[in-house]
């Protein structure tokens, strides 16, 4: 490679791999045209399908909402009224019964059963809530979350992040938010402003991660001192497990580590933290570290089996991110909420400040009430979402709430897991699929989910290639010149995992967005470029 050449790929690895992946799509493009051939984008998260079941009860359950408000009046041109809550459950129930063969009304059936019978929701309070939720006629009240859709929420996070968590396990707050991306922003802004992680302090990471949690604490706002902690491992075969060694770990003893931040299962790797990782964490936690604030996006977290996090192990110190966007197909949605244990070391913390910093919040939030003091942490989120003195107009929009509920008791109702089951089945063909045909070897795990793959290009090419090689490809060629390789002469977009802290010379491919036989295509593609390479440095080393 030349120098020239080499010195546009360093440039360009600086970037976001997100941001990257714009010139990749245009290199890809470009070949797809020449060649006729197909444009393949396995670089973006984004599923390929939707959950039909809980669209088809909300769509439904709009038409009844349309009725309940015009049963307070009509007006020409198209205007009407307000839900009543008076009898609203049993003209839900009516409504139903006519519609009984519509598409969604047997969710609907059964979802009430379940609020009323299980969660024991009082019928025309839950009725209400739904047909005033879903038309959008008055502000979001409570501004953290609507009642009902709290209460729904905190059971399916129970089942699906608490592994079934006994009586739901603890008591939790919710603040739904638009997406998880509003969720991480809002955090990170609310933990500065509260003064529990101040400019320059040490935060710790598990990576490889999700891109915005490396290129947020470097921000001018921030400039925290970041602390990466390795998924390193490796098996007696050389083969990435993508779990944390001890000696990673107890970098968490430091009490100077104020917060920990990690994606769990992982993006890219797509595992989820293994047992005795968690186990580590937790003792570390209890013993060395116990103020220790930890943040868990678990958004891939459905897609595991008998998936338990952190939240449920260390419900005092840990917040946990949760996003309906990949489960369900509904990134467009912006669909998140931010958990946390009532009790909680946020709070404690807040207590414990400086009398200065404690001023300091006592006149940042005494708008809100005559005790600003006493107003806990996820409130404070809410209010500085929305700058403190838009609180009474905080909250993510009613409909956006009631849709994340139709998903959440789509999956509650499903008693036999058959929609997790084809999810995880689905994702997991499409994994086989590229690295079979890759020629690569997929260990069994019970920890690998699947959602993504990350594949060390330096792992395998010592593999089938030996030492020499990789060394010569080291030397040679920039970590970034195999994606843009792919998009140029394959038409495939994969991101660099270098972008996510990952391995140097690793790609991450998304499973979630195309279809399996174009992940054959992808694992061949791959093993060309790989074989690509090799073939180069056979003349190399002829020529020598």
């Amino acid at each position: 490679m030349n120098n020239t050449l080499r010195k546009k790929e360093r440039e360009l690895s600086k970037m976001s791999p997100f941001e990257i992946k714009n010139e990749l799509i245009k290199l890809a493009k470009k070949d797809a045209q020449k060649a006729t051939g197909q444009f393949l984008n396995a670089g973006r998260g984004n599923p390929d399908w939707i959950a039909t079941i809980p669209r088809q009860a909300f769509f439904l359950l709009g038409q009844w909402a349309l009725e309940e408000s015009s049963r307070t009046f009509t007006a020409e041109p198209g205007i009407a009224g307000m839900p009543q809550s008076e009898g609203a459950m049993e003209r839900l129930k009516h409504f139903l019964m006519v519609n009984s063969t519509q598409p969604g009304a047997m969710m609907l059936h059964d979802a009430i059963v379940y609020c009323v019978d299980t969660l024991g929701i009082e019928p025309d309070s839950l009725a209400y809530e739904w047909a005033e939720g879903i038309i959008g006629d008055e502000y979001p009240t409570p501004v953290r979350m609507l009642e009902h859709s709290e209460e729904i929420i905190r059971a399916y996070m129970a089942k699906e992040m608490g592994d079934n968590a006994p009586g739901f396990g603890r008591e939790y707050d919710l603040f739904a938010t638009e997406g998880g991306t509003a969720a991480m922003c809002y955090i990170f802004d609310s933990l500065q402003v509260n003064h529990l992680v101040n400019h320059h302090d040490k935060i710790a990471l598990m990576t490889p991660i999700f891109t915005p949690y490396l290129e947020i604490p470097g921000l001018d706002r921030y400039e925290f001192d970041v602390v990466n902690i390795e998924a390193n491992e490796m098996d007696e075969n050389g083969l990435h497990v993508w779990q944390y060694p001890d000696s990673e770990l107890d970098k968490l003893r430091d009490p100077a580590v104020k917060l920990l931040c990690l994606v769990n299962p992982s993006n890219p790797p797509s595992y989820k933290l293994s047992k005795k990782c968690m186990d580590r964490i937790v003792e570390i936690v209890k013993n060395d570290n116990p103020n220790l604030m930890i943040v868990t996006d678990d958004v891939y977290g459905t897609f595991a089996t008998d998936f338990r996090s952190l939240m449920y192990e260390l419900p005092e110190n840990t917040l946990c991110v949760y996003s309906f966007s990949k489960y369900f197909g509904a990134t467009g949605w912006r669909l998140a909420v931010v958990a946390l244990a009532k009790d909680n070391i946020y709070n404690r913390l807040i207590a414990g400040l400086p009398e200065i910093q404690r001023k300091d919040l006592y006149h940042r939030y005494r708008s809100l009430t005559p005790n600003p003091d006493a107003i806990p942490f996820i409130d404070r989120l809410v209010a500085d979402s929305r700058a403190v003195a838009l609180n009474h107009t905080a909250g993510l929009s009613t409909p956006q709430q009631i849709q994340m509920t139709m998903f959440a008791l789509f999956c509650l109702v499903d008693k036999d897991d058959v929609y997790k089951k084809a999810m995880q089945d689905m994702i997991h063909a499409r994994l086989d699929a590229l690295w079979d045909s890759a020629g690569f070897t997929l260990v069994p795990d019970k920890d690998r989910v699947g959602y993504y793959s990350e594949i060390d290009i330096m792992v395998w090419g010592k593999k089938f290639y030996g030492d020499e090689f990789c060394k010569w490809l080291a030397d040679h060629y920039e970590p970034l010149d195999i994606v843009l390789r792919l998009a140029k002469e394959t038409s495939v977009v994969l991101l660099n995992g270098s972008g996510f802290a990952g391995p140097d010379w690793s790609v991450r491919a998304s499973l979630a967005n195309l279809t399996k036989e174009d992940y054959v295509e992808i694992g061949k593609a791959l093993h060309q470029i790989l074989e690509a390479y090799h073939q180069e440095f056979i003349e190399s080393e002829k020529e020598k």
